[in-house]
């Protein structure tokens, strides 16, 4: 994360009655982590969408949605965007992870 991102969020924390000292420091001690990217540690939050998924998996986009109605994969919405949606990193990596395994 650029640091003035952190700089900018600092200065929003600090103008927010509702978070402490102790919150306002953790917040920016975990922005300033570095992210990993591969083990999937950092992602679970990470969202992408249904055509990445559908390359990282090697299969057609049709093969995704159907991943998703037999709940192999959830499909998570992304915030104030009507019908988008997307995947969680983790779920896909996890599901890559099980088919080498296979």
């Amino acid at each position: 994360m650029l640091s003035t991102t952190i700089e900018a969020t600092t200065a929003i924390l600090r103008a927010d009655p509702t978070v402490t000292p102790a919150e306002r420091s953790r917040l920016v001690a975990l922005f300033r982590q570095p992210s990993e990217s591969v083990d999937g540690t950092a992602n679970d939050l990470r969202i992408i969408r249904r055509g990445e998924v559908a390359r990282r998996l090697g299969v057609s986009t049709r093969t995704v949605d159907k991943l998703a109605l037999q709940h192999i994969l959830t499909k998570v919405r992304f915030p104030s965007r009507g019908r988008a949606a997307g995947f969680r990193e983790a779920d896909v990596i996890a599901l890559i992870c099980e088919q080498g395994g296979a």
